[in-house]
């Protein structure tokens, strides 16, 4: 039984193995100056263990008498945190190099916090979720303060530390009066006891204080107010990761907790889910538009594609996931592209993150410009690029599930959110002229704008097969 339980979870066990051997090896082999060799290396490790991962389909399993859950949709969660994780690890080791960041430390703790995100996506039980939820926070607080001359950064990590403790005691309430009311941790036994549909007021109020814990990790108003301060703080490359896997990895735990542990009471949930989607996404457009500094109009800007992501997993349905997945798929490839570019916004070797710098940057550099106008165009969710079809994929699902009014807010604040990103594009071909950023983008980055601004183009013809693979998942979920 345990042998069979090891072999389930071997990818975690691999990649955690890995991360304590790395920082042995490091510690006694010279330090920094293995670092670009571990970045490489932790990226090929986690690259490999995606493809391995995505190449074990159609099985579902678990391990630890339920408590781990091997399934198609933790590992179509798996593979994409794993691959988004790899190429930012990637993608940020020029910009840590420039700024002396360059440490071992960082890969090390990028794996770490990815065991956690494979633990949580495969949590089958309220402890369980804990520990990969904690292992995973650990991680993001010591990156986000990875600048440690940096009084922002510090700030940044303190922020994120304080208000993540708070979350995580809030969260961890909640599956206390969870566990006490159903007499069980595993998310198999809570549902069992929920009885005719409904829950009992003790369970609501568990269920309402974990919503506000998850809610607080994928940064959904109004449990949003680290988002901004934290990403503008962090070091570039550390932002760049926050809004990429973690958010997949907390959407994903959403929806694996309301439909596994709660999937006999939606209609409680359902309303909690909705509430969080309207307002992260209004707050997120409309708080945008006064921003002129880039990292913190990204960071709300993230806050608004939350809550479109809960609008899918606010209908309740298989649909509702699959639209979440694919939403969440497409949001992580535009970032890689917008933050490989902000990656090297500079100006004599100094970071520049006011908007008012990129002023007819399309004289100076048109096909990073364009690339960038087509990333925003897809941000925005202006068809046809493939970032309308996450959108449309979201309100399709909550009208089939009777919650009209949210796809109209959708809209609505799809409408006011395009301003900021137009706002760019403006600047970049109509704006004044600036002083002209000479940062130079290395190869790998252009690469990564590219292949990204080519993707919401050219997957227009069938998202590249994602539309599929997310319904093997939604299935496997709601099964």
């Amino acid at each position: 039984m345990i042998g069979t339980d090891i072999k389930i979870v071997l990818p975690e066990i691999i990649l955690a193995g890995y991360s304590m051997f790395i920082l042995m090896v490091a510690v006694y082999g010279g330090k920094d100056r293995l670092a670009g060799t571990i970045f490489w290396l932790t990226a090929l490790v986690m690259a490999g263990l995606g493809l391995w991962i995505a190449a074990d389909v159609d099985v579902s399993r678990s391990a630890f008498r339920g408590a781990f859950i091997d399934d198609n949709f933790a590992r179509f969660a798996k593979v994409v945190m794993l691959f988004a994780s790899a190429i930012m690890l990637l993608l940020s080791q020029e910009y840590l190099r420039r700024n002396n960041l360059l440490k071992f430390e960082f890969p090390v703790l990028i794996a770490l916090a990815n065991v956690g995100m494979m633990m949580m996506v495969s949590a089958g039980d309220l402890m369980a979720l804990y520990m990969g939820l904690e292992l995973q926070s650990l991680s993001l607080y010591v990156i986000a303060a990875f600048r440690r001359d940096s009084l922002r950064s510090t700030e940044a990590g303190l922020k994120y530390f304080v208000l993540g403790a708070l979350s995580s005691g809030l969260l961890l309430y909640g599956a206390s009066l969870v566990y006490g009311y159903a007499g069980t941790t595993q998310f198999a036994g809570i549902a069992s006891t929920i009885q005719g549909g409904e829950l009992g007021l003790g369970m609501l109020f568990g269920l309402v204080f974990m919503c506000v814990g998850m809610g607080f990790k994928i940064s959904a108003a109004p449990f949003h107010m680290w988002t901004p301060d934290v990403y503008e703080g962090s070091p570039t490359p550390v932002t760049a990761f926050f809004a990429t896997a973690p958010k997949v990895a907390a959407a994903c735990l959403f929806a694996r907790v309301v439909h596994d542990a709660f999937g006999a009471a939606v209609s409680d949930w359902k309303q909690i889910i909705a509430f969080l989607s309207v307002l992260s996404m209004f707050l997120g457009a409309i708080a945008a538009i006064g921003q002129t500094n880039i990292k913190r109009l990204m960071a709300y800007s993230s806050i608004s594609h939350m809550g479109f992501a809960l609008m899918g997993l606010a209908a309740g349905t298989e649909l509702g996931v699959q639209s979440l997945l694919i939403y969440m798929v497409i949001y992580v490839a535009m970032n890689v592209g917008v933050f490989a570019f902000i990656l090297n916004m500079e100006k004599d070797g100094n970071p520049v993150t006011d908007i008012a710098a990129l002023g007819l940057y399309s004289r100076q550099e048109p096909l990073r410009a364009a690339a960038l106008a087509a990333l925003m165009f897809s941000l925005a969710g202006i068809p046809p690029l493939v970032g309308f079809f996450g959108k449309f994929y979201v309100l399709k699902a909550a009208v089939q599930a009777d919650l009209a009014w949210l796809a109209i807010a959708g809209v609505i604040a799809s409408v006011i959110g395009a301003f900021y990103y137009l706002r760019i594009i403006y600047l970049m071909y109509f704006g004044e002229e600036a002083d002209a950023l000479n940062g130079k983008m290395p190869t790998l980055h252009y690469v990564a704008l590219m292949a990204s601004a080519f993707v919401m183009i050219a997957g227009i013809v069938n998202l590249f097969g994602i539309e599929g693979f997310a319904a093997n998942a939604a299935a496997s979920l709601l099964r």
